[in-house]
């Protein structure tokens, strides 16, 4: 119910963090995946992730730009033989300012890789899907997708922007085989938030909100991505899945 072997996987964002992480297990379980990511960092991915003898693919391109994504999309697809069975749009940004300092430069920034870069390749991915019938999209919201958030205009924007485009695409394609979702991390131990884990104000007030008594990690993501990519889930589709701990519970 849980096989994904044979699969084969897009990840964006995946050089590091939530996304490096997801990569690993895919292809630990069986899953071939192809990385994009626009740091040099990506290049040593398949190096990092030799524990088996399923192949791991890189791919830097900047997703910013529609002409690299596009680019970046078809390599990555050459690269995985002429099929993708999953896509996960993980790559996105943040910038922790108030609304009246925040330059409309960088929020266009935020926008244009947390929603309109999720937009096209979810396109270019359910073209291939289509094809064969089958297929899952999985993208990365937040709990700033339902929380207002502080500080965080751009990105709750972002990430609200992202829960509605879900349940959009979902409504088109499920049709298709396709079942589009969103993961809504919570307070992750990753480095996009290191200046909230080192705020001495802001963190004990995280952690007091957070029911389950600590921050999330990078594995209690990829355990809900697994489910999603899987066959487990082939009659869930536009939902969006917190996995933080209990805070949007709160």
């Amino acid at each position: 119910m849980f096989d994904i072997t044979g699969k084969k996987a897009i990840i964006t964002g995946g050089a590091q963090g939530l996304g490096l992480t997801m990569a690993e297990t895919f292809q630990k379980m069986g899953a071939e995946v192809a990385v994009i990511d626009i740091s040099d960092e990506v290049y040593n991915v398949p190096a990092k992730l030799n524990e088996t003898n399923v192949l791991v693919h890189a791919v830097k391109g900047n997703l910013l730009d529609l002409d690299q994504l596009k680019d970046s999309f078809s390599e990555a697809l050459e690269k995985l033989g002429g099929k993708v069975d999953i896509l996960i749009n993980n790559a996105g940004m943040i910038q922790r300012k108030p609304a009246l300092e925040f330059s409309i430069e960088t929020w266009n920034r935020i926008l244009g890789l947390n929603v309109t870069s999720v937009f096209e390749l979810s396109r270019l991915a359910a073209v291939e899907m289509k094809k064969q019938g089958s297929g899952k999209i999985i993208n990365m919201g937040s709990i700033l997708s339902v929380l207002g958030g502080y500080n965080a205009a751009a990105y709750s924007t972002s990430k609200g922007a992202i829960l509605q485009l879900t349940k959009s695409l979902s409504n088109e394609w499920a049709e298709f085989g396709i079942q589009v979702n969103a993961i809504a991390p919570g307070y992750m131990l990753t480095t996009m938030n290191d200046d909230l884990m080192n705020d001495p104000v802001r963190a004990p007030q995280v952690e007091a909100r957070i029911p389950a008594k600590r921050w999330g990690t990078a594995e209690d993501v990829a355990g809900v991505a697994l489910f999603l990519a899987s066959p487990a889930s082939d009659y869930v589709t536009g939902t969006l899945i917190p996995v933080d701990g209990g805070v949007l519970a709160r």
